[in-house]
């Protein structure tokens, strides 16, 4: 006998545990040989177009401590503002990458290369940014946000025209520390609590 639709509930959400990393990146968790190697491994491959830069940072809870089983994914444009899949795209640039936090420190790195402007849908371009999708304990659903970059003109991007609280703009624009090297960091609540979007 077949169960009626309508009687079926939603389940409840569930953190993302321990289980995350296995299911996303095995070798991370120390499982080898599930993939030739983990998927999303780099953002670039050799040879990529544009400025080599260096991302790190961590991710703060409330009270500050770094979670260090965080699992961060990155999607970005090449140099020239186009996507993966998109006529002219850079071949050696996969637009994708998945990392973690180091188990000790919570740091995270992210090596890519400055991704270009890209077209909005709301007409005009957007300034040069990497999206992240960030899930770890206690976050019931993955978190969206977009790292910019203190070096480029933000001024015109229509994502950032949109937030109204103007100085959380600044939670999502990447320090430049050095020559390709930025510093980003996501806090999850409390003061300077980062902007996240409903995507």
């Amino acid at each position: 006998m077949v169960q009626k639709l309508d009687t079926l509930r939603e389940t409840p959400s569930q953190t993302a545990g321990p289980y995350v990393h296995i299911g996303c990146i095995p070798s991370f968790a120390g499982i080898e040989g599930v993939y030739p190697e983990d998927l999303g491994k780099r953002a670039i491959e050799e040879g990529a177009r544009g400025t080599p830069i260096t991302i790190t940072g961590q991710i703060l809870d409330g009270t500050g401590w770094a979670l260090r089983d965080a699992l961060i994914e990155s999607w970005q444009a090449d140099a020239a503002g186009i996507y993966p899949g998109q006529p002219g795209a850079d071949p050696k640039v996969n637009g994708f990458c998945r990392f973690a936090a180091d188990k000790e420190t919570g740091e995270f790195m992210l090596k890519t290369i400055k991704p270009g402007r890209v077209p909005s849908g709301w007409g005009g371009l957007q300034a040069p940014h990497i999206a992240l999708w960030i899930v770890a304990r206690g976050i019931n659903i993955g978190l969206q946000t977009r790292i910019y970059f203190e070096d480029e003109d933000n001024s015109e991007d229509p994502v950032l025209a949109r937030i109204e609280q103007r100085h959380r703009v600044d939670t999502l624009i990447a320090k430049r520390i050095g020559d390709g090297q930025y510093r980003f960091d996501i806090r999850l609540q409390g003061e300077n609590e980062t902007v996240f979007f409903d995507m």
